[in-house]
């Protein structure tokens, strides 16, 4: 799940929840067709004909990006909450340093005293192993003199930051773990996924299993290849292609599109974003931040950056969006293509937005 980004717009309220309840509800209409048949992995590949045994596991692995995209989610505010960790850890620490500084500025008072003849029980109480009890007695204060009340007064202020700092990152340290038990839910729930994808397509015949595992072939089923697309990846390969940036709206949608081209043939790994592997949001936040424009790490956020546009407004460095759980997202090139990257075992590709149920696109400058 990276370093923090930021978009220039704040993002919509998103809840993960009801995406995906709603992702959940469409999966299930789409396949009850079959469901008996296709669910779980005891039944033999003879159960089910080629085109269910595709549909499924391209089904699998829509599963498991939506669970990728609120793995991607979480891991951005486990980033966040401890980078902030380490800045309260590093603030108490010197705030820490303060306090023991102004508490041996009050000791070379109380010292001062003592060789004049006593030390006031307000200091005795500060320099005592539980100086909180002072924080009790503040008036006590008001007896001595200005210098060293002022003294006082430091050392109760630090004594404070500290105690401040110290509970705040005891909370943070709290939301931490919190993020940390639900990154690990949506990595399992993705492995499982995942699992049951390779368990099916283990049951295949060697060369639909090739086709399926590297995206060219999906049978015609909803959301696969079409013959179109076919053309296209035969025709393209990363040392040929070259982005036709002239169509695009700005450079910087240009140099969006020229590193999506530079990407092309590199994996699929899910919770990567770059160099050398993307999942489909890491590789459309890696397009943009080459063009010095920084995008939030998931599809449903970075789909409120920048500003909406219509289908047939597309330009080349859009960024298209699929599923109605918003769980995909594609760089537009022009022609109807986009180059995303599709999951595990198909590597970063051009391919049409066709190929996918489009739920909309959005231009990031």
């Amino acid at each position: 799940m990276t370093a923090t980004v930021a978009s220039h717009r704040k993002p919509k309220p998103h809840t993960l929840a009801g995406n995906t309840v709603r992702t959940a509800a469409t999966l299930a209409l789409a396949g009850a067709a079959t469901a008996t048949a296709l669910e779980g992995t005891g039944h033999a590949a003879a159960d089910l004909t080629p085109a269910q045994a595709r549909a499924q596991v391209a089904r699998y692995y829509q599963q498991a990006e939506v669970a990728t995209e609120q793995y991607d989610g979480v891991k951005e505010k486990v980033d966040q909450a401890r980078a902030a960790l380490t800045g309260l850890q590093d603030e108490a620490a010197r705030k820490t340093e303060r306090l023991n500084a102004a508490r041996n500025a009050l000791g070379f008072f109380a010292t001062a005293q003592y060789r004049t003849g006593g030390i006031p029980t307000e200091v005795r109480l500060l320099l005592s192993s539980s100086p909180d009890r002072f924080l009790e007695r503040a008036s006590l204060a008001d007896r001595v003199g200005a210098r060293q009340k002022a003294a006082l007064d430091r050392v109760r202020q630090e004594l404070r930051g500290v105690q401040q700092v110290r509970t705040t990152a005891d909370a943070r340290l709290g939301e931490l773990k919190s993020e940390q038990d639900l990154l690990a839910k949506h990595k399992h729930d993705i492995e499982a996924k995942l699992g049951k994808a390779k368990d099916l397509l283990n049951q295949l015949p060697k060369e639909e299993r090739a086709a399926v595992e590297s995206g060219d072939d999906t049978g015609g089923s909803p959301g696969g290849v079409t013959g179109a697309a076919k053309t296209v990846l035969s025709a393209v390969h990363p040392d040929e292609a070259a982005p036709a940036g002239a169509d695009a709206p700005s450079a910087r949608a240009s140099q969006a599109v020229a590193f999506a081209y530079s990407a092309i043939g590199k994996p699929y790994v899910w919770g990567a974003t770059g160099p050398s592997a993307f999942d489909c949001s890491g590789l459309t936040q890696a397009a943009w931040q080459a063009a010095g424009v920084s995008l939030p790490r998931t599809t449903y956020t970075q789909i409120n950056a920048g500003h909406r546009i219509a289908r047939s407004q597309l330009a080349p460095g859009d960024l298209v969006f699929f599923y109605s759980g918003i769980s995909h997202v594609g760089l537009y090139i022009g022609g109807g293509q986009m180059i995303h990257a599709p999951h595990p075992g198909a590597p970063v590709r051009i391919a049409p937005i066709d190929e996918m149920p489009f739920a909309g696109a959005t231009r990031p400058v």
